[in-house]
């Protein structure tokens, strides 16, 4: 059953993949036309955006692909070993997918954007990051938003099926419970996955543009250290993410490697505490190591490394309050999903439509507060930023909470992916049928040692399921929220560009290239946009 749902993901990312190369086209002639007839740019410099938009679209579609055959591996897998009547494996097998999923996504991306820097020539670094940025946006923007529609038209299709014809959500004769399965990964995993690759690289895109142009250009030395500081501290992040999977992994397996019984949440729970309080300790040991010791001389404000780990610990908080915050309202023992199950008994499908509303309000209301806190903390830490060494602090203090949001990106997508594998592991058992196959109990017990426990296996699987579902919805906020912040950062880099020209020397064309550190390349006019006649001069430039 897990090989039948694998190939109808297969069909329905080949399909995702022609249709995300007929957006490329019509993106690249949108490219074209900007880069090289409004800007001016040469055909090599407008080939290279290209081909990066496609590179950066490929590692979204890679990353997808990856993940929907890791999960739907994990899918039987989770199933068989709910046999055994333990609960560690049942909870390991949907993690440890997870885990292995965040851990690519993230890699992947910090490792292309280190080559970008490191091994190609200097004058095209900006037009590499800009087309990285424009194509994985891309792709993971068709792989979300249509891997949403999916899943729920699928789901939607398998519960009528079941309303109609009074058959299980899972039976073998509804038609669309395949495609439920398959629309579980499409928009669970694939949305998800391609979501945080786009997320985690135009984030990053984003702080190295703004430190490229705000910091000043006579101050190439702290240019040079925030970026060091920025890629160092992404590396630190996803050691500390595995450092804490692994703490976590062996706290659960000691405490519930032969339990029955647990509550699937909290080992989770657990885990994006431990990965939020690791990382704020790598943060700021590695602040310290790479700016505590700079001079005056190159640096005006005070204690900068406190301030700059003070502001990202704003945004690893938030990553941690907020599922929090969302069991609060989806949790399997949450008083507004017993609200809504007392609602649907006694008041039918209009009250239960009320409740949950009620229940999304509110926790909308609650995540909202919690983000504008944070981002209203690292403001205040942001003003205690000199002037001289950054023009608008703030906007760098928002940037560096979109940063610290993603510091836990591998666990926050391995709590995301624990989702569908758990809803998919309980559609294959299931579908599977396996108890009416013939001499059953016999392979079970010559394979596992054991005999095969039905009735706890049919329990172990639900109950995880709820737990899925509830962490599920955790990730989502979360990376929202993250690629909102950090288009606000992107926004303010562009808007600072013609800025800088205020202070162009007198004959100087306008959108001249301007002088910048060396070993940062040519950040010239037209590397993020430039406005052509546009006086920036005055107050009027300004």
């Amino acid at each position: 059953m897990a090989d039948l749902i694998y190939e109808t993901c297969k069909a329905y990312l080949v399909r995702q993949g022609y249709f995300l190369m007929l957006l490329w086209v019509f993106i690249t002639t949108v490219i074209l036309v900007y880069y090289k007839a409004l800007v001016g740019f040469p055909w090599g410099k407008v080939a290279i955006i290209v081909v990066f938009s496609l590179l950066g679209m490929g590692g979204s579609y890679a990353v997808a692909w990856f993940g929907i055959r890791v999960n739907t591996f994990a899918n039987s897998r989770t199933a068989y070993a709910s046999l055994r009547g333990k609960l560690y494996q049942v909870h390991r097998i949907p993690l440890r997918a997870g885990m292995s999923i965040g851990m690519v996504l993230i890699s992947l991306e910090l490792l292309m954007m280190l080559v970008i820097l490191t091994f190609l020539p200097l004058d095209i670094a900006g037009q590499c990051f800009i087309g990285f940025a424009i194509g994985e946006s891309l792709g993971a923007s068709a792989l979300r938003i249509a891997g949403g529609i999916f899943t729920k038209i699928a789901d939607i299709g398998s519960d009528l099926m079941k309303i109609v014809f009074k058959i299980d959500e899972d039976d073998p004769r509804n038609p669309g419970v395949i495609a439920d399965c398959t629309g579980d990964n499409a928009g669970d995993s694939v949305g998800p996955s391609a979501d945080g690759f786009e997320t985690y690289g135009v984030t990053g895109v984003a702080l190295v543009t703004f430190i490229l142009l705000a910091v000043p250009n006579s101050n190439p030395t702290l240019q040079a250290l925030l970026l060091i500081w920025i890629f160092v501290v992404r590396a630190a992040m996803i050691l500390a993410a595995a450092a804490a999977y692994a703490l976590n992994s062996a706290w659960v397996k000691a405490k519930w490697g032969e339990a029955e019984r647990m509550n699937f949440e909290t080992p989770l729970s657990t885990l994006v505490w431990l990965t939020s309080a690791v990382c704020i300790a790598a943060v700021f040991a590695i602040t310290w190591f790479v700016l505590g010791g700079i001079s005056s001389d190159v640096i005006h404000t005070s204690s900068l490394w406190i301030k700059l780990a003070g502001i990202v610990t704003c945004g690893t908080v938030a990553g941690a309050v907020i599922p929090e915050l969302v069991k609060v309202f989806t949790s399997t023992k949450s008083r507004h999903v017993r609200e809504t199950v007392k609602s649907s008994r006694e008041g039918g499908s209009s009250l239960n439509i009320l409740s949950g509303l009620v229940a999304g309000n509110f926790s909308a209301y609650w995540l909202g507060i919690t983000v504008v806190a944070l981002m209203g903390g690292a403001y205040l830490l942001s003003l205690g930023i000199d002037g001289t060494d950054m023009k608008a602090p703030a906007v760098f203090a928002f940037g560096l909470v979109a940063f610290g949001f993603l510091g836990m990106g591998p666990v926050t997508i391995a709590v995301d992916s624990y989702g569908p594998v758990t809803d998919n592991a309980q559609s294959v058992y299931e579908l599977s049928r396996i108890e009416s196959v013939p001499n059953v109990d016999e392979d079970v017990r010559a394979d596992l040692g054991v005999d095969p426990q039905w009735a706890q296996a049919k329990f172990m699987l639900e109950d995880n399921d709820g737990a899925g579902n509830t962490f599920k919805a955790t990730a989502k906020p979360v990376l929202i929220g993250t690629a909102v912040v950090g288009a606000t950062t992107m926004i303010f880099s562009i808007i600072i560009r013609p800025h800088r020209g205020a202070d162009r020397r007198a004959g100087e064309p306008v959108g001249a290239a301007r002088s910048v550190p060396a070993g940062f390349g040519n950040w010239g006019s037209g590397d993020l946009l430039v406005l052509r006649g546009f006086d920036s001069g005055g107050d009027h430039g300004r």
